[in-house]
């Protein structure tokens, strides 16, 4: 195992993996921001250097005080050779399996490693794997191999209009973290209403301020530079809002040259017709996600 040490290691590290795109993306997309000041203070692991195979991005150990907290020890993976990542991810000081922890990459080829992992160090693994989107000018720009214009619609990748007497852009506070902790998928507690208050507090967000002032819709970013835990309030849905907040994101996003990608489940049409007029493209790999609990 080697801790990347400095910025100039860091740097040369965002590069390859820009290489290795969209595969290395949910690892870019962390190291991206590892780069522009480390918000969530991680370190990054290699199995070796500088040719490295495997990657592992994670907190810094006294970040990780609370065993129960899988939403801080989160672990971002990416690995040029799946097959024989194993022993590294097994190595001391890499993955801490007697805490709650997630592993998230955009290799679905990792499951072998992480499920023999998991069944030797007794632990129980719940397995999501979502679509992946890249914004098709971020594809353009990194992984233009991709592009097939194709699959775009003839329509330009704008939203429909919205009412803007009755809705007002704006950006998120520490306090609507409770709001947007109720309607997430993945939170609905204490420990994921702390994680999104630090996200609010370190990354871009947007909101729409109904007719009371207060948000009806949003979107925000994780630590790994991916648009996540967006959302409407159910009586403001169908109303084009989420539309307009995903692409007033991506565009802001777009503009300063930053990675711009999200995710949603395989069964969600309506999400997925959103990023199809948005032109988001869908990626070859996916979205994967194993939450981890010791028995």
């Amino acid at each position: 195992m080697f801790q990347l040490q400095g910025a100039q290691m860091v740097q040369t590290l965002e590069r390859s993996l820009r290489t290795r795109l969209p595969e290395s993306l949910k690892v870019y997309g962390t190291i991206y921001y590892m780069n522009r000041g480390n918000p969530f203070k991680l370190k990054a692991l290699v199995d070796k250097w500088p040719e490295f195979n495997t990657v592992v991005v994670r907190p810094q150990e006294q970040e990780m005080t609370d065993d129960l907290d899988h939403y801080t020890n989160t672990y971002q993976i990416y690995s040029s050779d799946p097959k024989n990542c194993q022993s590294f991810l097994d190595s001391p000081g890499v993955l801490n399996w007697k805490q709650h922890l997630q592993i998230q990459s955009t290799q679905p080829t990792l499951k072998e490693a992480i499920r023999n992992l998991a069944a030797l160090k007794s632990s129980k693994v719940e397995e999501t794997e979502n679509l992946l989107y890249m914004v098709a000018d971020i594809v353009k720009k990194l992984v233009p191999s991709l592009l097939d214009v194709k699959k775009l619609p003839p329509t330009g990748g704008k939203p429909k209009a919205i009412n803007q007497e009755m809705f007002k852009l704006s950006s998120l506070a520490v306090t609507h973290a409770a709001l947007v902790n109720k309607f997430w998928h993945f939170g609905g507690n204490e420990r994921s209403q702390r994680f999104i208050e630090r996200c609010i507090q370190n990354f871009p967000t947007f909101c729409l301020l109904g007719p009371e002032g207060t948000p009806v819709s949003w979107s925000l970013m994780d630590q790994t530079g991916e648009i996540r835990m967006g959302g409407t309030v159910p009586e403001y849905r169908r109303q084009g809002l989420s539309s307009q907040l995903l692409y007033t994101h991506t565009q802001a996003l777009n503009k300063r040259d930053i990675p711009t990608y999200c995710h949603t489940a395989k069964n969600n049409k309506i999400i997925q017709k959103v990023c199809y007029n948005l032109h988001l493209l869908s990626m070859p790999c996916s979205w994967n996600q194993w939450h981890c609990v010791p028995l």
